[in-house]
């Protein structure tokens, strides 16, 4: 059961859930308390330890279902149903013939005695046996499906369906059909299987595909893949740079004046000494560019600032396309996809003025800008041949510690037509392009990371 559970967690990780070592050896506990006996108990237990949404009990429960769900045998098929029925029943294997009974491999006795639970625990043992938890395409389908059959002794059976083919045709004609039906069984365990373990690597894959996509070029139908893409860019972001709160308060062990501070105890370290780094107080000002030659990419430059709205306690955001207004209130209290349509209907899909959005800014909210403010600019530069304003960004750059942009266009691009990226290149400490997801995620990264 133990081997079951390992492979139950790799199916949950499959279907979306997170699970961690140690909520795993929680529910190996919870599940060594209730017990196997009661199906529906041991589910609840298993939600309750690793589930942590009310999205994460679902998927959790459809994976318990499908993982603990044994595929029924098939019975055989025959031609004639109706003659059939009107004939007696056969006999079992061992009466039909005593002789060819006697000599048959213990799958064909099997086959033929038709025990379902028997088969069922002879598929499951034999997909242990051939390793069938490590499936992950569908084109190895071919291969398990030959390594569990071969486990359970399909080489045996060839040769007792030859024998029988010789010595007893209406046995043979039994068998044969009972091994099509073991065949057809075993292809549902392998379907199965490949939902259960499978999903994990097929999502990996489909996921690297996109964050290497180029966020401009994202068709309709992978806008909510794509979405779903950045919310796990999102989470890993909070996960790998939210530190303890207490470790951050108390700081690193100062071993040299620990020792020199317990020099009367012969250095037993009854007295402890802290080294506090001290580290500026993260703030952060995003600008992000929603007019109409960014629509595209603008959900998902906004999906990235309200994952900054999460990881550091400052942050002041902006959008903007003829003119700028400030959406930190809407990022912070909305979930992202109302915040975002939010934004998008007050100032979205208009003609961008970079030059009129900077004036705005300096305006109304240059105070915010202070020495230990990093500016991020998200948007292609793009002013439509209108007086850029570059003079505004060189003055924020003189007040903030650094100014980064973020260019969803490809660096061959900066300077053409009315790209006026070279331009503001000059007042910017970090200028990078960002395309696709993954050069989001390294860009955000390298920001927060600054921080810490």
């Amino acid at each position: 059961m133990q081997e079951n559970l390992h492979r139950f967690f790799r199916a949950a990780r499959g279907a979306g859930i997170h699970v961690s070592p140690a909520e795993s050896i929680d529910a190996m506990r919870a599940v060594a308390t209730v017990g196997l006996s009661d199906r529906a108990v041991l589910r609840d237990s298993l939600l309750l330890t690793l589930a942590k949404s009310e999205d994460e009990k679902k998927a959790l429960a459809a994976c318990f279902d499908l993982f603990f769900a044994h595929p029924e045998p098939t019975q055989p098929r025959r031609d004639d149903e109706s003659a059939d029925a009107a004939a007696p029943a056969p006999p079992p294997a061992e009466d039909a013939s005593s002789d060819a009974g006697d000599s048959l491999g213990p799958l064909a006795k099997m086959l033929l005695a038709q025990d379902r639970n028997q088969l069922s625990a002879a598929i499951a043992s034999a997909s242990a046996a051939a390793g069938l938890s490590e499936i992950r395409y569908f084109t190895q389908r071919g291969l398990f499906g030959s390594r569990v059959l071969d486990a359970m002794g399909m080489q045996r059976l060839r040769d007792d369906l030859d024998k029988l083919t010789e010595s007893n045709p209406a046995l043979a004609e039994r068998l044969q059909a009972a091994t099509d039906a073991l065949r057809e069984t075993v292809r549902d365990a392998i379907a199965q299987a490949l939902l259960l373990y499978g999903r994990e690597d097929a999502e990996t894959l489909r996921n690297d595909i996109l964050r290497n996509a180029q966020l401009s070029r994202i068709e309709p139908r992978q806008i909510a893949a794509m979405q779903a893409l950045i919310r796990q860019i999102a989470r890993r972001l909070r996960e790998r740079y939210a530190k303890p709160r207490k470790r951050q308060r108390r700081g690193h062990l100062d071993v040299r004046r620990t020792l020199r501070r317990n020099a009367a105890w012969g250095g037993v370290p009854f007295l402890t000494a802290w080294k506090r780094r001290r580290r500026d107080k993260p703030k952060i000002v995003a600008l992000c560019d929603v007019s109409g030659s960014v629509a595209r990419v603008s959900d998902f430059f906004l999906l990235l600032i309200h994952s900054l709205h999460e990881l550091v306690s400052d942050v002041r955001s902006f959008a903007f396309s003829g003119n700028l207004i400030e959406v930190s209130d809407i990022l912070d209290g909305k979930p992202p996809e109302e915040a975002m349509a939010e934004i998008m209907s007050k100032v979205g899909f208009g003609s961008s003025d970079y030059g009129s959005s900077l004036a705005d800014f300096e305006k109304a909210f240059m105070a915010s800008v202070t020495p230990q403010t990093t500016v991020i600019v998200l948007g292609d530069a793009r002013s439509n041949n209108l007086d850029p304003r570059a003079d505004i960004l060189r003055r924020i750059s003189e007040r903030a510690k650094r100014v980064v942009w973020l260019n969803p266009e490809g660096r061959t691009t900066w300077g053409w037509g009315d790209s006026e990226m070279p331009r503001y290149q000059t007042f910017c400490n970090v200028a990078r392009q960002c395309s696709t997801a993954k050069q989001l995620e390294h860009a955000i990264g390298d920001i927060v990371a600054t921080y810490r």
